[in-house]
């Protein structure tokens, strides 16, 4: 029952989410998400190839909200990162403060936005998941937008957990290209961490795949079952997160926008390479969750087949004794063999040689 109440519970929270979009404009800003409440905060990252900065700002204080929105006319690459995207008003503001239109503002909070790209005059938008590990290994998927701008980078999450530690590694120690090249580079960068991570989560699938083929087939209790339909659950899900990208990638690939450089595109030819690898092993292991529900039908089924040999071997070993206890228990006054001295050790003597038998040409037949 109380699984019951907790699916209609959260069934309930979607819907009351959705309704909030029944009726507006095209272009209303609404936060789809569940973690409303949650303050915004930004942080930039201002490089050269010689030279780098790094900023905090508190949003909210109408000064540092003037200097953030001076970086989209820096002549130096900013990343600039913004966190918590519950907070609609002010997201649309920073928005509409860099130039984006309220299309791409309203996609931007939209956790329930399909994987896009959207090319405009003075940017490309694109929208993501971002799919990585928690501390108790369970799968968090994060709605992330990314902005490309002539020198700017703006990305803009949920949470301040993301898979970008690599990069912003790379560009305080210096280390790689990525300081030497210009802003198309830092957005290839960013959307290779989320393609790469998408590797991890397959791997994590996969375990679980294992461990639940070894269940299934030593221990396919009805515990067993449930796991399995979560994993296909959880397969498709992540299947339909993951797979629009390829067809992202293949966009920027093919597009003529000039914020995408000649050089970028080489290095989204690898990306493009690593999401029809991720596509393609997702597709297999969405086949193999599958098939461990049939593998787990399978092994019940031949578990109770062994059940049920065993206790026909049983009653076709004691017909014959029941059939012999029957007859000389039957009520007739003269029945010959009840006044034999030994009949009684006699009757038992074929009982048990019956019983021998039987069991020596089971055994020969393999049946045991």
């Amino acid at each position: 029952m109380g699984k019951k109440k907790r699916t209609a519970k959260v069934t309930n929270k979607k819907q009351s989410r959705r309704a909030k979009k029944m009726g507006k404009a095209p272009g209303s800003v609404i936060y789809m998400g569940n973690r409303e409440g949650e303050k915004s905060s930004v942080h930039i990252l201002e490089y050269q190839e010689h030279q780098i900065d790094e900023f905090e700002f508190d949003v909210y204080k109408q000064e540092d909200f003037e200097k953030i929105i001076e970086f989209k006319n820096s002549p130096s690459i900013s990343w600039i990162d913004v966190i918590g995207l519950s907070d609609e008003k002010l997201i649309e503001k920073l928005g509409t403060s860099f130039g984006l239109n309220l299309l791409s503002i309203e996609d931007a909070v939209n956790t329930n936005q399909r994987p896009k790209i959207d090319e405009y005059d003075n940017y490309i938008f694109g929208v993501f998941n971002m799919l990585y590990l928690d501390h108790n290994n369970e799968l968090v998927a994060e709605h992330v937008a990314i902005v490309l701008m002539e020198n700017t980078v703006i990305v803009l999450q949920e949470l301040k957990d993301d898979v970008f530690d690599g990069i912003y590694n790379r560009i305080k120690s210096k280390t790689g290209r990525i300081r030497e090249k210009g802003a198309d580079y830092l957005f290839f960068a960013l959307l290779d961490a989320i393609i790469d991570n998408y590797f991890v989560i397959l791997e994590n699938i996969n375990s679980k795949i294992e461990i639940l083929e070894e269940d299934v087939y030593l221990h396919p209790t009805p515990e067993i079952a449930q796991d399995i339909q979560l994993l296909k659950k959880e397969v498709l899900r992540i299947r339909r997160w993951i797979y629009p990208v390829k067809e992202m990638i293949s966009k920027l690939i093919d597009t003529e926008h000039p914020l995408i450089t000649k050089d970028t595109k080489l290095f989204l030819r690898d990306a493009m390479d690593h999401s029809i690898e991720i596509n393609e092993t997702l597709q297999v292991y969405r086949e193999m969750s599958m098939s461990l529900m049939e593998m787990y039908i399978s092994n019940v089924s031949n578990k109770m087949n062994e059940v049920m040999k065993v206790l026909t071997i049983m009653a076709s070993i004691f017909i014959p004794l029941t059939f012999i206890a029957g007859v000389y228990g039957m009520n007739f006054d003269y029945i010959p063999e009840l006044h034999l001295k030994y009949g009684y050790f006699y009757v038992w003597g074929l009982m048990i040689l019956i019983f021998v038998g039987l069991l020596f040409y089971f055994k020969r037949k393999n049946w045991l």
